[in-house]
């Protein structure tokens, strides 16, 4: 299975071009080729596309980077909590205090409870075009996306990136997941927000078959509740009683 691969594999190709690399430029090809091959060498996490490292630096970078964008997670909920009094419907307003509550205090929330507040983020102060540009600026460190361009662009980019993923999660439920490696099935739950070396080969299925109910049933006018929900259904995964 390798949707996610091919699915990152033009921007990681972005990163080969000679303009995309933090290099001096000095006149005379070879002095830059033998410069690049040594920083590839010395700091493989920044010179090295994802195909390019071994396993195990596959597993210490991504705990690395998951442990990046694990820092917007409480600024995302801390947004979500600002925006509650906005929300008119009382019955969703408290709906959604009460899940970011849950979040926040440890629990871990069932999919139906993402799934009733459906209609908050799609046509309302909660849609992608809607939030602040901080607010933005924490849910492009979910897909490790630069913010550092005018808010309708992120905005867009972040509903690109979503709908892309949502094809993926498609494509996905129409296979076998027992079909998929370990190290498959790892990777996508990676991919969608899961600090996945950090558990079992069995919790990363359980959590990927939970996803891909959830996201198969959103209409690719809901990616604002898709990105949210890489931070309320992956925080506090797996839940305590797993352990």
């Amino acid at each position: 299975m390798d949707f996610d691969c091919y699915s990152k594999m033009p921007r990681r190709l972005e990163r080969l071009r000679p303009e995309c690399c933090p290099t001096i430029q000095i006149t005379g090809t070879c002095l830059i080729g033998k410069w690049k091959n040594s920083g590839g060498y010395l700091f493989p996490r920044h010179f090295l596309i994802q195909h390019f490292w071994t396993p195990q630096q596959l597993v210490e970078f991504q705990t690395v980077y998951h442990s990046l964008r694990a820092q917007s997670h409480r600024p995302v909920l801390d947004a979500l909590m600002q925006a509650a009094p906005s929300v008119k419907d009382s019955h969703l307003r408290s709906r959604l205090r009460e899940l970011c509550e849950k979040v926040q205090s440890g629990g871990h929330p069932l999919v139906s409870e993402v799934h009733a507040l459906r209609s908050l983020f799609a046509g309302s102060n909660l849609e992608l075009k809607s939030l602040y540009a901080g607010h933005m600026k924490q849910l492009c460190s979910l897909l490790f996306l630069t913010s550092y361009v005018p808010s309708p662009l992120v905005a867009r980019r972040l509903h690109s990136h979503a709908v892309e993923l949502m094809h993926l999660d498609r494509a996905l439920a129409h296979l076998d997941l027992h079909r998929l490696s370990d190290a498959e099935i790892k990777q996508a739950c990676y991919t969608r927000g899961v600090n996945a070396h950090s558990l079992s080969s069995s919790q990363c299925r359980e959590w990927l078959v939970q996803w891909l109910r959830f996201s198969i049933q959103l209409k690719e006018s809901e990616t604002s509740l898709y990105l949210h929900s890489m931070v309320l259904l992956t925080t506090n995964y797996p839940p305590l009683h797993h352990h």
